[in-house]
């Protein structure tokens, strides 16, 4: 008698773990499979990591970039990528992009924000970043820069870009192809804040274009409406519901007084292949608390968009838009007590997305790890 009730107070006890580990792993959020890409060194020469971009090389074959903060610098350092083989369970050491050690001729350069991007037809892979000179104290000044890989990450090749748009930008979100009359062409949404060292300086959401990925230009801007001055900057760009249109998400920042903060998102849209754009102004249905949000969309016509709930960055969470249908309500993508911020994500298959944002163990501390997981959309 005794060993039946010890049997069963022990199946009682497995159960109620069981339960527990479900309620606890629910209250993380939707995205499954989560792993830990890299970590910051505690006493290393960086002081954060953060701001990863994911690609794929194959089916099983990942690459994430990310860069990571020199102490004493605002946003400047080293862009490196991490390698998966196995479709995200473990990732290689770190291995170097841009390195802010290694001159340019008589210039050294500190990076950040990368983007990677894959043709389709190519075998090679692209890593777009920025680069100031390494004096400065933060990137507000910064050019594109370029490097690629053909074979899948291991090693990086850099490349000096034909910039037919002169001036400052910064980059935070990915290249859109676009196939139009006039051939193949990527988008790539970029922004400028030159008002920080320059008082007769500007903040503009821009987009630039290329047909060849080595030759950039000036394609166009989305305009504001001077009555509602809010920073909008770090866009997204995503096809839009009909032929030949798109839409861009932008993160929104401070009124020009500094004063206040809209608290969404601002959106606009392109019906001519990202040639010139509707006013941006504000969508009530996409939260926005100063921070880089994702909007993309996948092959089943849906669209998702991943934001920060809270200026301090905590969860994440994400809304889902199907064909014809409003905005779904928030979802948790990512809790956990940490802190959460710059998610990116790409499609794997239909309606299941690769993410990785940048987090931490700690709910005090911010961008000490890059996470991976998975998120699939019912």
């Amino acid at each position: 008698m005794k060993k039946i009730t010890k049997q069963a107070a022990c199946s009682v006890f497995i159960a109620i773990m069981a339960i527990f580990r479900t309620h606890a792993d629910n209250t993380l959020g939707n995205v499954n499979n989560i792993v830990q890409v890299d970590a910051l060194e505690p006493n290393g020469s960086h002081n954060k990591i953060w701001q990863p971009f994911i690609a794929k090389w194959t089916d099983k074959h990942y690459l994430v970039s990310y860069g990571l903060q020199l102490r004493g610098k605002v946003d400047m350092g080293d862009v490196v990528c991490s390698i998966t083989k196995d479709k995200g369970k473990i990732w290689s050491p770190p291995i170097v992009i841009f390195n802010h050690r290694v001159p340019n001729g008589t210039v050294h350069y500190a990076y950040n924000n990368s983007v990677l991007f894959r043709a389709s037809g190519q075998d090679i892979i692209w890593c777009f970043a920025m680069r100031a000179p390494a004096h400065f104290r933060d990137s507000e000044d910064a050019n594109l820069c370029a490097a690629y890989s053909g074979d899948g990450g291991s090693s990086w090749i850099p490349v000096e870009l034909a910039m037919d748009y002169h001036g400052p930008l910064i980059t935070c979100g990915g290249i859109v192809p676009i196939n139009d009359k006039s051939g193949m062409r990527y988008l790539l949404g970029v922004h400028r804040n030159t008002i920080r060292h320059d008082p007769a300086g500007d903040r503009q959401q821009f987009v630039l274009e290329s047909q060849s990925l080595l030759r950039w230009k000036l394609a166009s801007y989305i305009p504001l409406n001077p009555e509602q001055p809010a920073w909008i900057h770090e866009g997204n760009i995503a096809p839009g519901e009909a032929p030949g249109e798109l839409k861009i998400v932008t993160r929104t920042g401070a009124y020009k007084n500094g004063e206040q903060r809209p608290g969404v998102a601002y959106t606009a849209v392109s019906r001519d292949f990202g040639r010139t754009w509707s006013m941006a102004k504000p969508d009530p249905d996409l939260p926005n608390f100063q921070s880089k949000g994702f909007f993309g969309k996948d092959s089943l016509g849906q669209y998702i968009y991943v934001y920060n709930d809270t200026p301090t960055r905590e969860s994440l969470y994400y809304k889902i838009k199907k064909p014809g249908n409003p905005w779904s309500g928030a979802r948790l993508f990512f809790g956990g007590q940490t802190r959460n911020s710059y998610p990116t994500l790409i499609e794997d298959k239909s309606g299941e997305w690769l993410c990785v944002w940048d987090s931490s163990n700690d709910p005090k501390t911010k961008r000490s790890v890059i996470r991976f997981g998975r998120l699939k959309v019912d």
